[in-house]
């Protein structure tokens, strides 16, 4: 092939040259002509084009900008599929099924409150590191608990929800950033006086 040759003396061989040498992670290998390879049956396409449009494309910078795309469409195929049929972190897939390029903007506050794993006794018991479920007020120390009901979070407290819309008022509760300031406030209160919130 010209382009890979370095004694070739056509002007688009050498430029492409200089750019295999600049690129070592490019390949060229021959391709058998319309065998049903989506990038020959593209290049071939483009060569078509330039011919009857006379005017010049830039092929490489279209393949890379093409290539770039593909790949990202792929990953997050590849990423959604395994977000899906996953077993683990399902309380934050219910909240955010699909998966984006573009940051949430959640901070570990939001992590600890959505998923659940924090200093809430119900997580910490299901795990063997406590001996009760319980918070030192009497209810259950769930995340929820701590949102809406128990004594010692009641400055930052909001309308529980009946238990078949739970699901729902955790994903507004996750849009809403007047809310999301709220559960911050929670998950910091409860950190910093832990001892308060043990059980008796």
């Amino acid at each position: 092939m010209a382009s890979s040759n370095s004694k070739s003396t056509n002007e688009t061989a050498r430029k492409n040259f200089k750019i295999l040498l600049t690129n070592p992670r490019i390949k060229v290998s021959w391709v058998k002509a319309h065998a049903g390879n989506i990038g020959n049956e593209r290049a071939d396409q483009l060569a078509k084009d330039a011919t009857q449009l006379g005017n010049p494309i830039h092929i490489l910078s279209f393949l890379k900008r093409t290539e770039k795309g593909l790949l990202r469409k792929r990953m997050l195929e590849e990423r959604q599929t395994l977000w899906k049929n996953g077993d683990t972190d399902r309380k934050i897939y219910n909240i955010m099924p699909s998966v984006s390029l573009r940051p949430t903007n959640w901070i570990r506050e939001d992590v600890i409150f959505f998923s659940q794993h924090g200093p809430f006794p119900a997580y910490l018991k299901r795990f063997h590191l406590s001996d009760s479920d319980y918070c030192s007020c009497g209810g259950i120390g769930t995340a929820l608990h701590y949102a809406t009901e128990c004594i010692y979070t009641v400055s930052w407290h909001m309308r529980k929800p009946a238990p078949n819309f739970e699901q729902e008022w955790l994903k507004r509760v996750a849009n809403n950033l007047v809310s999301r300031h709220k559960i911050r406030g929670i998950i910091k209160f409860i950190s910093e006086n832990r001892d308060l919130f043990r059980p008796p």
